[in-house]
């Protein structure tokens, strides 16, 4: 067993324990391989490859020609065990030889990048704060480094805290904050009980400022906390500056857009996924998701600014630079997910740094980065604004990108029903008819709103891969259906004050025929967006798909597609510059397809589904790893494929 320290004081104590004959190998190491020849290593040193989100690599070991000797070198798991630790969604980083792994209690470990041997954990007790309230469980999806002279330091935000952790030992940063760890929710106006707060993507650190967003549970509405984004003194915890996300006074820009001044009782908006960050700029690129209630919006007129929205801020000062909004009055649940893409492309012959966001809704937004100014056209159109909800209005336009096009099909008709054989289709139109249905954007409504892209996406948080070769930007998405229906609140949710909100399908029988879609497959894709030319390089399903499905009573005798896409939306691509993007497909399969033509070229079988954005690496020993965590709860494993030696 490790040495313990702990202290019983929830706000500054955690347990610790540190391997000591593991820190000592460390240094051993070190000594030795300073003395070798200069190092083969590449990192992976930000949760997306890069500040800029790429989520690519330079490495080429790994390719076409050898993928057949891809196995897995090693296996690490996480100590966590039920009742509640969730999906294991961390990208680890890669530096000086160690891999940094976050855990879904918000902990985190210290592992060999060679061998997977676990140097140090750190666990600071999130899970006694009590349950989480968000819907999406228990997750922490990365982590971030700073370096103080020669020091190398790890910032963990653990929930409602934000610790500074020794690299090396594990141990917290006595001179930063409280012992090693500042409140996140110390001194803020409009926030809940502090077991409401938590942190699910990793902080960005710039220069010597560590910075972090928040994750509200979407229940939380009585009033709502506000989405606050706030830097740190990366090196004494003081926090430098706030931002927050909904406006705080009627001098605040966008306070014009909130009707009634109704900013004063509403909140969320706040940027849950993962930030970019132009380093050389000084730019921050924020996410931003659904205001409250994320279905139901007549507590709230107006367009709602800065809520799913994409805002950049002078990163040193937290001050506004440019913004642009994705949804106005959004009723969908149609949260910005994921880390935009900082890119560079050459459209029409003229060369352009831009960022580009995928949405849920299934558009990529793609903007010149310093002006906010769009590379393509972007149009205000008309859309459905009829409802039966009392007191709702919604927005007359929404925002549409005339390039590039859609990634993922949006809106339902009655052609959109599954019509794998003639009889599955009467009965899917059939249930079409119980609920509304129409194009992208139709209210929801008191009968039921057929929605597609449904709240999950579309894109989420795994968010798009950059390739600098092509220009090809690639985004997983899920071709699912939701309901959105709104129903008058009963007051059986103490934490839910607003007079309507959203009734779930139970479990799913609604919008389903006894197990089967609605529509017909893939039920997920990948897809290749050229950001040179802004169209659709290629589109392929993705996935297996449920075995329920192919065993499906209705199907016997039915040839089916050998893809019929799994419609599992965590974790994201890996691209490498030999050509190949690496990813999850919601199976027990670990997929590796061609950058230029989306041919699946590889695949292999994995213990548990993957649940993360994939990263890789080169050890000094000249080692090219690729590494996706997989699994929940007791059954998860962090997974690194490596080449076997040549036959």
């Amino acid at each position: 067993m490790f040495p313990v320290v702990y202290s019983p004081h929830l706000d500054g104590g955690f347990l610790h324990r540190v391997r000591p004959a593991g820190l000592f190998a460390i240094l051993v190491t070190g000594s030795l391989l300073a003395a070798q020849e200069p190092s083969r290593s590449v990192e992976w040193p930000y949760y997306g490859g890069e500040q800029a989100g790429t989520k690519y690599s330079p490495l080429a070991d790994i390719h076409a020609g050898n993928l057949e000797r891809l196995q897995v070198a090693w296996q690490w798991k996480h100590w966590e065990t039920p009742p509640s630790p969730g999906y294991f969604e961390s990208t680890p980083l890669m530096i000086d030889g160690t891999l940094y792994v976050t855990t879904p209690y918000n902990n985190i470990a210290a592992v060999d990048a060679e061998t997977g041997a676990e140097r140090w954990r750190f666990d600071g007790h999130a899970e006694e704060l009590g349950p989480l309230l968000s819907g999406s469980g228990w997750k922490l999806r990365g982590t971030a480094f700073w370096r103080d002279g020669g020091r190398l330091r790890v910032f963990l935000n653990n929930r409602h805290r934000l610790l500074s952790l020794d690299a090396q030992t594990g141990k917290p940063v006595a001179s930063f904050g409280n012992g090693g760890s500042v409140l996140l929710t110390e001194g803020l106006r409009r926030i809940a009980d502090i077991t409401h707060a938590t942190q699910s993507s990793p902080p960005v650190v710039y220069r010597d400022l560590v910075i972090v967003g928040s994750q509200v549970p979407d229940r939380v509405q009585l009033p709502d906390p506000v989405g606050y984004v706030q830097a740190f003194n990366a090196r004494t915890g003081k926090r430098v500056w706030t931002f927050s996300v909904i406006p705080q006074s009627v001098n605040d820009p966008g306070a014009e857009s909130w009707e009634n001044e109704s900013w004063r009782r509403n909140g969320h908006g706040n940027v849950w996924a993962p930030m970019t960050l132009d380093e050389a700029r000084g730019l921050l690129y924020l996410p931003t998701s659904t205001p409250s209630s994320d279905y139901y919006g007549g507590e709230r007129p107006g367009a709602n600014l800065f809520a799913e929205s994409l805002v950049c801020l002078d990163a040193a000062t937290g001050k506004m630079k440019w913004h642009f909004q994705m949804v106005h009055h959004g009723l969908w649940d149609y949260d910005n997910p994921t880390a935009p893409n900082l890119v560079t492309i050459t459209v029409n012959g003229k060369r352009i740094d831009a960022v580009a966001q995928v949405t849920k809704q299934g558009f990529t937004y793609v903007f010149d980065r310093v002006t906010g100014e769009p590379v393509w056209p972007i149009f205000e159109r008309p859309v459905d604004t009829e409802t039966d909800v009392p007191g709702e209005k919604p927005y007359p336009t929404q925002p549409f990108p005339s390039k590039p096009p859609a990634f993922v099909d949006q809106g339902v008709s009655f052609d959109d029903a599954n019509d794998l054989t003639p009889q599955i289709k009467a009965m899917a139109q059939e249930q079409m008819k119980k609920f509304r249905i129409g194009p992208l954007f139709t209210p929801p409504s008191l009968r039921g709103t057929l929605q597609r892209p449904g709240q999950g996406g579309g894109a989420n948080w795994g968010g798009a891969a950059f390739d600098p070769e092509t220009g090809f930007l690639f985004v997983r998405a899920t071709r699912g259906v939701g309901l959105n229906r709104i129903g008058k609140n009963d007051g059986s949710d103490p934490l839910v004050d607003v007079p309507y909100s959203n009734r779930f399908a139970v479990g799913g029988e609604e919008v389903s025929l006894n197990g089967l879609p609605l529509t017909s497959p893939p039920y997920a894709i990948l897809t290749a967006v050229d950001l040179n030319k802004g169209e659709i390089a290629w589109k392929v399903p993705l996935g297996e798909g449920d075995p329920a499905i192919r065993n499906h009573a209705l199907l016997k005798g039915v040839t089916l597609p050998e893809r019929l896409g799994s419609p599992n939306n965590r974790g994201g691509a890996l691209v490498t510059r030999s050509g190949l993007v690496f990813i999850g497909g919601g199976d027990r399969y670990f997929y590796a397809f061609d950058t230029k033509t989306g041919k699946e070229v590889w695949r292999t079988r994995i213990p548990y589904a993957n649940t993360a954005d994939p990263m890789t690496y080169r050890t000094r020993s000249g080692r090219q790893f690729i590494v996706v965590a997989t699994g929940m709860g007791t059954d998860h494993a962090l997974i690194a494929f490596g080449l076997n030696a040549s036959r």
